[in-house]
């Protein structure tokens, strides 16, 4: 009688089943949380790019109650000043007693007109009797005596006392520029415009000695006297605006100053024409004005397409404000500016023209001051009264505007798309458009794929449908293999080998991608057009070793071709005539390189999960094509393929998601420049290059760091929904030819 048991599965076995499928559960949900995880962490590092800036009332300090010439403060935001008419620095810490220091004006005289310089802690006041004091506010962040912490102090200094144009007049407009060769002033006085450049000599006394170089009366430049006047701090340039909403540009040289730009008038298109505010943006490129009626428009210089030369035109149409501003103060850490109209108070970044604060407070505000480290807003009201904010604004470069949409940049003769995130100086505007990457990673990627997917996909069909297994279990294994190449290797290759010898023999590569296709094509047609008693002599499956030579030979043919033909068509000099005819640059470390080496570091992937695929196909449909009479071309093409067809699509996807990612060839073998065009001869950066280029030196926590998160979620998402819809598709592909 048999045993009942015989047949009954184990019970360690069905212990070892249970536990496995509970550990595949658990795993698979791992994976998830893990993915959701990673998403999770970098939409939080993104979230702060995308938040406006929170300004919060912190106290309020009394001030003089004499009118005020300007205020300021220091980089810490911890002592800021008010300079009263009659020439007293009132400085006003949060706790103890205000300080007080005393201007050396004679009796009877008043400030009348004011320049400060906050990045410099330089302050420039002109007199009722038009004289001009300079002064350095020198403040320093010193320790506490039998404390522990530090205090702001400041020690003023006059440096230097300078008479320019009438004596006994008053100056009611004052500006104020430093080179290192001179420093330039220009001063309104009496209705006439002089300006005089000089150098101060300190001397062992510490007194400054006013050596003038020379001094000019300009208003014969201008159509109108001013009534407000700025010098760059460059001491380059003036720049005027009169009663009648004129501005005037005017260059200053070494020994004269000359119009490099006629009076124009920023609001020509309202009927209100005048301007109610002019002052520069930090870097002294930019003027941001008002109207009367609120308009707010930057004007930047820039080469004017038409003129060839530089001048102001409008770049920015900010959101309008109740009336012309009252009040004005630009940060020195960014583009940022505030602007007061009245009691209304708003916070603005210029370059993406976004208002990034707006409030009020209880009186008419009179000046405002911004902290060096953009962290704190003093507003002086019309009673004395200063207020103190905190501000919080880390990131007001960054936004939708400034990622994804066309910007116009100081300088820039047009909005455009630009990614160059640091530069060699503190007024630096960052660009942060991630347009060029995104274009640079769909270009790498679709030069590669171009390259890889034919021959990826035919070596495959050949190589299952076609190829004696004794070669197939050759050819498979060593592709394979090709795919342990480091991609660092492939780069390095790339960069030093590939794009030499491409640079120099364009035309030869460019016969070969059309002489070799054209060539096997035609030995194809010809090798199917003979005899069977001809073509019989070859065993199936061992074509190729009559294909071989022939491909051999043609490799050989169009190579030696490219020398003539580059002599014929190209003038002997494929890379001059390129640029010379098509307009498009030619970088040695190009698209063509990245597409070669990025397509061989992807057949490897492609080739192995094609094979498999068509190698999955059930024998029976095979035979069954071939029994009906359908040849072996036919039955691979109109049976296999099909059949495997959801197979080969998530190849290519693979494929595309390895091109995507790819870093270290992109890095090496292209000249990693963020560019706009599908110019196959010029280079790109991709986004997961520039993750890699940048984030070792991005500042953690800064707009640069965030941005680069930002470019990983852009990856992350591409990558989701490509392979999302290529499940979708996929499905559909195996209801249709019933695979599993």
């Amino acid at each position: 009688m048999p045993d009942p048991d015989r047949f009954q599965t184990a019970r360690s076995t069905l212990m070892v089943d249970r536990f496995m499928t509970s550990f595949i559960k658990v795993g698979g949900l791992a994976i998830i949380a893990a993915v959701f995880g990673i998403f999770v962490f970098i939409l939080i590092e993104i979230l702060p790019l995308f938040r406006q800036a929170s300004v919060e009332p912190t106290g309020e300090r009394q001030g003089p109650q004499a009118p005020a010439a300007v205020i300021g403060v220091d980089e810490w935001g911890e002592l800021p000043f008010v300079l009263t008419e009659d020439g007293t620095l009132h400085f006003l810490p949060a706790t103890g007693a205000p300080s007080a220091f005393k201007l050396p004006l004679n009796d009877g005289e008043r400030i009348s007109a004011t320049d400060y310089n906050q990045k410099e802690q330089f302050l420039s006041v002109g007199t009722s009797t038009g004289r001009v004091l300079q002064a350095s506010l020198n403040y320093k962040n010193a320790p506490i005596a039998n404390a522990s912490t530090n205090a702001v102090v400041a020690a003023p200094e006059i440096l230097a006392e300078l008479a320019i144009g009438q004596s006994g007049k008053a100056i009611t407009g004052l500006g104020f520029g430093e080179a290192s060769e001179a420093k330039l002033l220009a001063v309104i006085q009496d209705g006439k415009v002089h300006a005089t450049a000089f150098n101060v000599a300190r001397t062992m006394m510490g007194k400054g000695a006013v050596e003038k170089l020379w001094e000019k009366d300009i208003t014969g430049l201008l159509p109108a006297t001013p009534t407000r006047i700025l010098v760059d701090d460059r001491a380059e340039s003036i720049v005027t605006a009169d009663a009648e909403g004129r501005v005037t540009a005017l260059a200053a040289s070494s020994d004269d100053v000359t119009v490099f730009q006629p009076p124009f008038q920023p609001f020509a298109d309202l009927a209100d024409r005048r301007i109610a505010s002019i002052d520069f943006l930090f870097g002294d490129v930019s003027l941001v004005l008002t109207a009367p009626s609120g308009e707010n428009r930057i004007f930047s210089l820039f080469i004017d397409p038409v003129l060839q030369k530089r001048q102001y035109g409008k770049t920015k149409d900010l959101p309008k404000l109740q009336a012309g501003a009252t009040a004005y103060v630009n940060s020195v850490r960014n583009k940022s500016f505030l602007l007061a109209d009245g009691q209304e108070v708003s916070l603005r970044f210029a370059t993406s023209a976004t208002v990034r604060w707006e409030g009020t407070v209880p009186y008419p505000v009179r000046d405002a001051a911004i902290s060096g480290k953009y962290d704190r807003i003093f507003l002086l009201d019309e009673r004395g009264t200063m207020h103190d904010f905190s501000l919080s604004d880390p990131h007001p470069e960054a936004g939708i505007q400034a990622f994804f949409g066309k910007v116009w940049y100081e300088g820039g003769d047009s909005p455009e798309y630009s990614w160059q995130s640091s530069g060699a100086t503190d007024d630096f505007e960052p660009k942060l458009s991630l347009i060029p990457l995104i274009v640079g990673t769909l270009k790498g990627t679709l030069y590669a794929m171009l390259f890889a997917v034919p021959i990826a996909l035919l070596g495959a069909v050949y190589t299952s449908e076609f190829m004696h297994p004794r070669f197939k279990i050759w050819v498979k294994p060593t592709i394979e293999v090709m795919a342990s190449l480091p991609s660092v290797v492939l780069g390095f290759l790339a960069a030093l080998w590939l794009a030499p010898l491409i640079e120099e023999r364009v035309p030869a590569v460019l016969v070969c991608i059309i002489g070799l296709p054209a060539a096997a094509l035609l030995f194809g047609w010809m090798w199917s057009s003979l005899p069977d008693h001809i073509r019989s002599r070859i065993r199936p499956g061992y074509e190729f070793i009559a294909f071989a030579p022939v491909m051999l030979v043609t490799l050989v043919v169009c190579w030696n071709l490219g020398g003539p033909i580059e002599q014929l068509l190209f003038r002997g000099d494929f890379r001059s005539w390129w640029p010379q005819a098509t307009g498009a640059a030619f970088e040695q470390r190009n698209s063509l390189v990245v597409g070669f080496m990025m397509g061989f570091a992807v057949i490897p992937i492609l080739f192995t999960i094609v094979e498999d695929a068509l190698t999955n196909v059930p024998q029976a449909l095979r035979s069954g094509s071939l029994a009906l009479g359908a040849s072996r071309w036919q039955t691979a093409m109109r049976v296999v393929v099909p059949t495997a067809s959801a197979g080969i699509l998530s190849a290519i996807m693979i494929g595309l998601g390895r091109a995507v990612g790819e870093t270290m060839i992109v890095v090496m073998a292209t000249g990693n420049t963020p560019v706009m065009d599908l110019n196959i001869f010029n280079g790109m950066r991709t986004l997961s290059a520039n993750i890699a280029v940048e984030l070792p030196e991005a500042p953690h926590g800064g707009t640069l760091y965030r941005a680069l998160f930002l470019g990983a979620m852009l990856l992350f998402l591409m990558t989701f929904l490509v392979n999302t819809a290529a499940e979708v598709l996929r499905q559909h592909l195996r209801e249709k030819y019933k695979t599993v």
